[in-house]
């Protein structure tokens, strides 16, 4: 039975999502969004567990390996990146890092700068007032005066660099490399009605405090009070469209898999850049034979990841490194932006992360046979545990048509679903950029004192970052949405996630995404009279 209509319905809940929800809510529109999860219960991460580094399977970032009611498989499969997410209230923003750094105005411009991929059709300059709102909203750390941005100011202090962060800084401060304490959305005072960090060191795993910032605390209790109505463990089947090929509502699955009908006059996904592709090539009808939004063939195509490497060091002295946020600490741009007497284009940053707890200092060091068995083993224990520190290089990954996101034969859901299919082969330029970035990481290990190294790249368990394959531009020949995010094909359908993504960066792309998701909210409310002209 078809239920009341509304004006703008959001299908996910997670960090673009929640940011457009909030905006919109001063309409006065009727805004319903449809969350494919639930509401997390801080009592329930791993985090407040003795054993919560082993702890945790419901919160694992894999959902092959998570297998939720909420969840869908992904047959990743012909993909060297293993695919991850989260589906709930906050999206991935409940198990991410919290570090957030913006994208660079150079990113805006790859073409124009470097002769690659394409040029976004907005700029930098036209998101930056975003960025500080969404800093806001967020609570965002960090220190003003980054010589590798244009000027901005985080709303909160920095995380304090520990002494971790000081003996990789001496290192970078020693071969003349650019570095800066990371931004992060983890607050470091109360603010908003939340604590500090207290450093839990468990910000992978949920924050019980509250400190992290996910947008089940920060944007959504805000949009609800404004009126927003938020359902979850709604599970979307399709996009419908009326005669005229415009969108009029979705048919999905409630929590106990009764089919459903909801109308609406927009349509918003936020469903991340694998989802995306995937609730649009399910939503076929004689309009869109081959998906909806999808008459250029570009849904589904040019999938980004960031390939990922590592350098682990370690040192003669403690470094406290298990204590603090886990993903947070400094960042170096020092290799960030094309240079010709490299053998690739574009770049990569550095990110300097903390080391594991006891348990997975134990466990990686066994497996890695850096801990023995038997004799030896206490002492080569007591030499890692606080000991090391990690150098994170993270790739710029170019889009290339072949890399795609398609519809599973074979595969399902729980509701009997399409799975998404993800093909994906990682460029040589991209293995260029790591090969040149783990040889950095460990120069920057020795000049900061590591007794000895281990390094690895490509690492498989790194696809958090989806990004590209519904991508805007000007064409709607080679392009899926214009400027401000709505579809070319259908006038009334928008998407705000990192499928929109004209290109990767090199740097998480958190920020960036709530940014564009304020920005498209912004561009419907001005847009409004004339919204489908």
């Amino acid at each position: 039975m078809p239920e009341e209509p509304v004006d703008v319905l959001v299908v996910g809940a997670g960090a673009s999502g929640a940011a457009l929800a909030w905006s919109l809510a001063d309409t006065r529109m009727r805004i319903l969004c449809l969350e494919q999860g639930g509401w997390m219960k801080p009592g329930d991460y791993p985090s407040n567990r003795r054993n919560w580094e082993t702890a945790g399977q419901e919160f694992n970032p894999n959902p092959n390996v998570r297998q939720l009611d909420a969840d869908y498989p992904v047959n990743d499969s012909e993909s060297p990146i293993s695919v991850l997410n989260f589906n709930g209230v906050g999206g991935s923003t409940i198990l991410y890092a919290a570090h957030f750094p913006r994208f660079h105005p150079s990113d805006f411009k790859v073409r124009t700068m470097d002769g690659v991929a394409d040029d976004w059709p907005i700029s930098y300059a036209q998101l930056e007032p975003y960025f500080a709102e969404n800093d806001r909203m967020m609570g965002v750390a960090g220190l003003a005066g980054d010589p590798a941005y244009p000027p901005k100011q985080p709303p909160l202090p920095p995380l304090p660099l520990g002494k971790l962060g000081e003996t990789i800084a001496r290192g970078f401060n020693n071969l003349g490399w650019h570095w800066w304490p990371s931004d992060s959305a983890i607050i470091t005072q109360p603010y908003e009605g939340r604590d500090q960090c207290i450093n839990l060191s468990s910000c992978v795993t949920g924050c019980p405090q509250g400190a992290k910032s996910t947008t089940d605390i920060t944007y959504w209790p805000a949009a609800l009070r404004q009126g927003v109505e938020l359902r979850t463990e709604c599970r979307v089947r399709e996009i419908t469209v009326n005669g005229k090929g415009m969108a009029d509502g979705v048919i999905y699955y409630d929590a106990d898999g009764v089919e459903c009908r909801q109308r609406a006059e927009v349509v918003v996904l936020a469903c991340n850049g694998v989802g995306t592709p995937r609730l649009l090539l399910n939503s076929t009808s004689t309009h869109f034979p081959n998906g909806l939004a999808n008459h250029s063939d570009q849904v589904g195509r040019n999938l980004m990841f960031h390939p990922n490497g590592f350098v682990q060091g370690t040192f003669d002295e403690s470094l406290g490194s298990h204590l603090g946020p886990q993903g947070c600490c400094i960042w170096s741009h020092e290799f960030y932006e094309s240079d010709s007497q490299r053998d690739f284009t574009r770049g990569y940053s550095m990110q300097i992360t903390r080391g594991p707890g006891p348990v997975m200092t134990a466990l990686s060091g066994v497996s890695r046979g850096q801990i023995p068995w038997g004799p030896g083993h206490h002492q080569a224990f007591a030499d890692r545990f606080d000991h090391t520190l990690n150098v994170g290089i993270m790739a710029e990954d170019l889009p290339e048509s072949h890399n795609r996101v398609t519809l599973d034969p074979d595969l399902k859901d729980g509701s009997g679903i399409p799975a998404p299919k993800v093909s994906y082969r990682m460029s040589e330029n991209s293995m260029r950029i790591l090969n040149h970035g783990i040889e950095k990481g460990r120069q920057v290990m020795q000049a900061a004192g590591a007794r000895d190294m281990i390094s690895h790249a490509p690492l498989r368990p790194t696809g958090w970052h989806l990004m590209g394959t519904a991508r805007m531009g000007t064409d709607p020949e080679n392009s899926v949405v214009n400027a401000w995010g709505r579809c070319h094909d259908v006038r009334n359908l928008f998407i705000i996630d990192g499928s929109i993504f004209v290109t990767s960066a090199a740097v998480n792309p958190t920020s960036t995404i709530q940014a564009l998701a304020l920005y498209v909210a912004d561009s419907i409310k001005k847009n409004l009279a004339d919204l489908f002209d």
